[in-house]
């Protein structure tokens, strides 16, 4: 229940940032330069104040330019570890190779929010030099809510190095502490599946009920075939935990759905009759994820 607790005082804090950015926003859409935007930034950032800090690092953000990301280096190493976390989110307009360079030692920060937030901003930036740090966070982080923003982060990277860390999560056992872990987890998997066989994603799944997070179209990156996917050792050991994670009646419903997208996105024939199995499940979320897992493998033959 701590664990839960802690997610949970984590996802508040995030909303109540974003409802800060949303209004801080309202009120600094005025018609200034860019000049003069920036110089009213800078003036904010030097501000000894915390609270002034931490908005000002909002309207940066909101700005999503090079130049006023620029401004909010600085703050990555504030004592404040909220003005290092907003901060952290501010930077992700610079360019990749520079973020990253700046955000990964921010998961070692002495603050979980903090790293959390790192973890998050540095999956925005995308940049695959950041996959060591991040596996070497999944693997030694203490924070059940920090690893699951750092496997949220690998998914989105796609570099299939990440896929055997995030699959080593699958050795403990299922428990109300771990869960939101392993969905993050499984759902990851599964972008790096697509995203080493996909060069864009498009909506195919016309249900409109079905989350977004699960609509997943492909089109076939040029010079991969599916064989290279399916057949990628780290891949087919993926896939045999996946299937045992489907299967497991103690696993979360978040968690069986998240495995089943997973197996669709790997695209093995061997996980069809598993997912056809699930295809009248009580859970309509999971059957309509198992028929779009089923779409996604047909379509590969």
């Amino acid at each position: 229940m701590g664990e839960e607790k802690k997610r949970s005082g984590f996802r508040e804090t995030r909303i109540a940032l974003y409802w800060v950015s949303f209004f801080v926003s309202l009120v600094c859409f005025v018609g200034n330069s860019e000049a003069q935007d920036l110089e009213s930034l800078r003036s904010g950032m030097a501000s000894t104040n915390s609270e002034t800090k931490h908005n000002t690092l909002f309207q940066i953000k909101n700005l999503h330019s090079e130049a006023s990301s620029r401004l909010a280096i600085p703050a990555l190493s504030d004592p404040d570890e909220i003005v290092r976390a907003t901060a952290a989110n501010a930077v992700i307009f610079l360019p990749k190779d520079e973020a990253a360079r700046l955000l990964t030692p921010l998961l070692n920060d002495k603050a979980e929010f903090v790293r959390g937030e790192a973890a998050f901003a540095i999956g925005e930036v995308g940049d695959a030099s950041s996959t060591a740090p991040l596996i070497r966070a999944l693997e030694k982080d203490k924070s059940r809510s920090v690893q699951a923003a750092v496997a949220e982060a690998l998914g989105k990277i796609g570099d299939i190095s990440a896929v055997a860390p995030l699959s080593a999560i699958f050795r403990a056992k299922p428990n109300e502490d771990n869960e939101f872990l392993r969905r993050s987890s499984a759902h990851a998997i599964g972008l790096i599946a697509e995203a080493i066989q996909m060069h864009e994603r498009t909506t195919t799944t016309p249900e409109n009920f079905l989350p977004d997070k699960y609509k997943h179209g492909f089109s076939r990156s040029a010079g991969l075939t599916d064989a290279a996917i399916d057949h990628l050792p780290a891949f087919q050991t993926a896939n045999g935990i996946l299937a045992k994670v489907l299967q497991n009646i103690k696993e979360a419903d978040d968690t069986h759905r998240e495995a089943a997208f997973a197996l669709g996105a790997i695209g093995d024939a061997s996980s069809v009759p598993l997912l056809r199995s699930k295809l009248n499940s009580a859970d309509n979320y999971l059957a309509e994820i198992c028929k779009e897992a089923l779409l996604k493998i047909e379509h590969r033959k």
